[in-house]
């Protein structure tokens, strides 16, 4: 299956609620005041923020007025190229190497799964990979961290449970500091965003790799479930606070029906989606492309 292919699967649900509710809109074939009004409707159901999709069909609408068309594939032109531009108001992140990944995020969206799909990823990229389980709280955490890497075929540095985080993270960039390893991906227990305490944990791993690994791409990456939906804003928010985010992945889109959050997510908070999860197998992470993403949900 090629690459749009999974990217289109895993967003069948989305473009399902999308499409549909487009096409009647459409069949109306009466592009005026009411039509705006439902169409900012439908975006809205689709888990993009008011505020966003007031933005979005405002510009569509002057963009209409301006050249006079009330043709609907011109309108569908218009929304598509609108979507893309929000999707695109992060700057879109670039990996470079060598690289310490830190994967954040609330319980149960993936991070450990994640890992593991980022270790395979990057090995088709011909770069060496180092994974730390530096979730110590969550029982048999790194037992399941290691069955991911040993399927990926990386290397994997942990200590026992309920061992200091920050102590494996320092462990782990000792050891592919000592074998010019390119990339350290560090998977972190799941912190509900309102204990200040897990986001100074979080705080604390950054300054270790800050300091032992200085010259080193230092990306956090918030690991979000699409099933979140528009929820999934406030999360990034608190997260950013702490650790200052510099991309999104993307697990569960396939389950989920409101993957229109994302757009809000880069236009109002200005933090690119970096990968999406496409399901779940090892190799089903994808590097994210606005375009694809906006051709699979329409």
């Amino acid at each position: 299956m090629g690459i749009f292919s999974k990217i289109k699967n895993a967003l069948k649900k989305t473009r399902e609620g999308l499409s549909g509710a487009l096409t009647k809109l459409f069949a109306k074939d009466k592009i005026g005041s009411e039509f705006y009004d439902e169409l900012e409707e439908i975006l809205i159901s689709s888990d993009i923020s008011v505020t966003t999709a007031e933005e979005i069909v405002e510009e569509i609408r002057d963009e209409a007025k301006k050249d006079r068309v009330k043709d609907k594939e011109f309108v569908t032109g218009l929304l598509k190229d609108v979507l893309e531009e929000k999707l695109t108001e992060a700057d879109e992140l670039e990996i470079k190497y060598p690289a310490v990944i830190m994967l954040v995020g609330v319980n149960g969206v993936g991070k450990t799964t994640t890992v593991g799909k980022l270790a395979n990823y990057f090995l088709s990229k011909k770069k060496s990979v180092t994974v730390a389980a530096a979730d110590t709280f969550r029982a048999a955490a790194a037992d399941q961290l290691t069955v991911w890497a040993e399927r990926a075929k990386v290397r994997i540095v942990k200590h026992e449970e309920g061992s200091d985080p920050s102590a494996v993270v320092f462990d782990a960039l000792t050891s592919a500091k000592a074998k010019n390893t390119d990339v350290v991906i560090i998977d972190t227990a799941g912190r509900l965003h309102v204990k200040a305490h897990l986001m100074e944990e979080l705080k604390k791993m950054s300054r270790v790799v800050e300091r032992e690994c200085p010259d080193a791409n230092f990306y956090k990456l918030l690991i979000l479930d699409a099933t979140t939906g528009g929820n999934a804003i406030n999360q990034a928010e608190v997260f950013d606070e702490a650790v200052e985010l510099d991309g999104i992945v993307l697990t569960k889109l396939d389950s989920s029906a409101k993957g229109g959050f994302v757009i809000s997510l880069c236009s109002e908070l200005q933090i690119p989606v970096a990968f999406i999860g496409t399901g779940e197998k090892l190799d089903d992470l994808e590097a994210f492309d606005a375009e694809e993403f906006i051709e699979a949900i329409l």
